[in-house]
This record gives C-alpha cells, structure tokens and sequence, in this order.
C-alpha cells in the first residue's frame, strides 16, 4: 500500500510487510548511491532492526554511520539533539547527505528536528517501529523536543523525503505499548472515521493492521494537505491533547505514556462537550469503553484544576483563548475556542 502526502514538498508512505529490507531501494528515489546516511534509532529498536536497516542501506550503495541514544522519552531533549549534531558534524556530513530514524515517536521528532536544522536543513527518511508513530507521529512534518516545562515546545516543520512504514514490526512491540499506540488510532475515528472507530469498539480492526494503519495514515495526510503549517483545521488532530499534554507535563513525562494521556483527554473533551450541549449524550462513555477494551486508563490523579493550569504552555493557544477540539459525534469534530476559565467551569 502506498500513500502520497502532497505537501510543497510531495512524499510516499510506503506500508509493505517486509519494507524494512527495502529502506535502501526505497531511498534510492531521492539520494544517489555514495550519499551518505545517518541512521538515528534507540537502544530498544536498534537491536531488533537496526542492523537490518543498515544492511539495506549499504546494499543500495549508502555509507552508514550510526547514532544511538537511550530509550525513552526523558531524552528527548536538547542535550541529545546537540549529540545527534555533533556525530553528524564528525562524520563530515553535509547538507545532500541524508538522516534514517528508526523507532518510535521519541527518535523520529529528535531526528527529524536534527535534519531540520543542522546546516539549516537536511533530508531524513522515516522509518517508524511503534504502532503510534506508524499511525500518526511519522506522517506530517511535525519535529521537535520537550522542554522541561512542556512537551514538543522546541520544533520546526520539516516534511520526510519518504516514510517506510513495515506492521511487522509491530509483532515485537510489548502489548502495553501496542495497546497505548491505538490512542492515535482511536482519536482518528472519533475526528474523522466513524466506521474505524465502530472496528475498534468490536476488535476488528486489529485482524488487518497494515489496513488499519494505512487508514489512519489517510485520515491525518487529508489533514495536513489542508493545512501544512497547523494553523487551522488541522488544529484537529490535536483532539485529546490539549489536556493529555497537561497530563504528561503534570506526570513529568514518566509514568503516564503520551497514548495513555491522550486517552484521557479525549475523555475529558468529551464530557466537555456534552456538559456545552455540542458533544452527543453518551459520547464520553463509549471512547472511555473503547480504551478500557483496550486495557489503556481513562481518568487521572490530577484535578482537573491542576490539569487546566498546566494548559498555560499549549501550542495551540492564543493568549488565554484554547483550541479546543470537540465532537458534535463520533466521525465529526470541530474547532471551539474557549479561554481557561470556561474550559474549568465546562469540566
């Protein structure tokens, strides 16, 4: 299955059992033989498949050099990203050579980020090993890293020359984690897909996955087409974070996991939306049935006092006015600008 994403700068998801062999072919489209590659992964995902990517890189006639960081997303700072420039800078890369990120989220953001700015931009290929970031987070062009005080807070827009997306990778992922990936897949059926999000709720989605993910691809590609830059209806995607976010930010980024959090939050905007009168009765309990089908939480410690004040850094904001996502139903969402003091008085 391939996907074109048509931003100003065109790429193709390629989703294919076995497309880890053919991350090299696959780069050949953009990068001549010679080229170097730097493959970023992390110290869970390279033992798997890191020397299985490099292998294909160097088949197709890319020098490989390596750059592994410790797993989590504690790390994701700007400390590792100065590290990611400084194995770049020794290994005399320049701005026609090329980044790989191999893992999840966490290595595709950092890396990506990297390729945005070292030499004030390089190409980097997505190849993505979560359930998470094969469904949402390699798709879009969205970089980053966290800050103390808040999630993704440091980032730029930086589209993927190709992402290379293989479910079988997903067989080695533990099922905490494949089961908190399906976070991203649930919020694209209550935005957009209202048949996905009904799979889900009986199981069937999960008896096709590369289907599943492919679909969910196609939901967040019609979104960025709309809007590259994330000013406007592709605020959207955006449903459950605002304060899932808050949740991380508040849990220190340890602990509660980003599909978890968001989880939460969709709850969270689900009841918000009904006590607006926007959201369908009933809306809240079926997401929190969903996520609790798939063993994932959907309520939190924290008040919702504490939650609201920790909103203060979202991106999404103007001011004190929040982008906030809501449902009128599942498969339809829309954009409702609210400030903090409605959104407490809401919840």
């Amino acid at each position: 299955m391939t996907i074109d994403v048509k931003t100003h700068r065109p790429y193709r998801v390629i989703i294919e059992p076995g497309a880890l062999d053919r991350v090299g072919e696959i780069a050949l489209a953009g990068k001549k033989p010679g080229t170097k590659a730097m493959l970023i992964s992390e110290t869970n995902v390279y033992p798997l498949y890191g020397e299985r990517v490099k292998a294909a890189l160097e088949k197709a006639g890319f020098p490989v050099s390596t750059f592994i960081f410790p797993a989590g997303e504690e790390h994701k700072q700007i400390g590792t990203v100065c590290d990611m420039y400084k194995a770049l800078a020794q290994a005399g890369f320049t701005r026609t050579d090329f980044i790989v990120t191999l893992g999840g989220g966490v290595t595709g953001d950092m890396g990506g980020f990297t390729a945005a700015t070292f030499l004030r931009g390089m190409d980097f290929m997505q190849v993505p090993t979560t359930l998470v970031s094969q469904a949402d987070a390699s798709v879009g062009g969205k970089t980053g890293v966290d800050l103390p005080f808040g999630k993704n807070l440091v980032g730029a827009f930086h589209q993927p020359m190709a992402v290379v997306t293989d479910p079988q990778a997903l067989s080695t992922l533990p099922q905490h984690f494949f089961n908190d990936g399906l976070g991203e897949v649930i919020k694209h059926g209550c935005i957009a897909d209202r048949a996905l999000f009904e799979a889900l709720e009986q199981g069937g989605a999960l008896e096709d996955m590369a289907g599943m993910v492919g679909r969910s691809i196609a939901i967040k590609r019609d979104f960025v087409e709309a809007d590259t830059r994330d000013t406007g209806k592709r605020m959207i995607l955006n449903f459950g974070h605002t304060c899932g976010h808050a949740l991380e930010k508040l849990h220190g980024f340890q602990g509660l996991s980003h599909g978890e959090a968001v989880g939460i939050g969709m709850v969270m905007a689900c009841r918000v939306g009904e006590n607006m009168g926007v959201t369908q009765p009933g809306t809240a309990e079926r997401v929190k049935a969903v996520l609790r089908r798939y063993h994932m939480p959907v309520e939190d410690k924290f008040t919702k006092e504490d939650i609201v004040a920790a909103t203060a850094l979202d991106k999404k904001s103007d001011g004190n006015t929040l982008r906030f996502i809501l449902l009128p139903k599942i498969g339809e969402s829309v954009i409702h600008p609210m400030d903090r003091d409605e959104l407490l008085r809401a919840l």
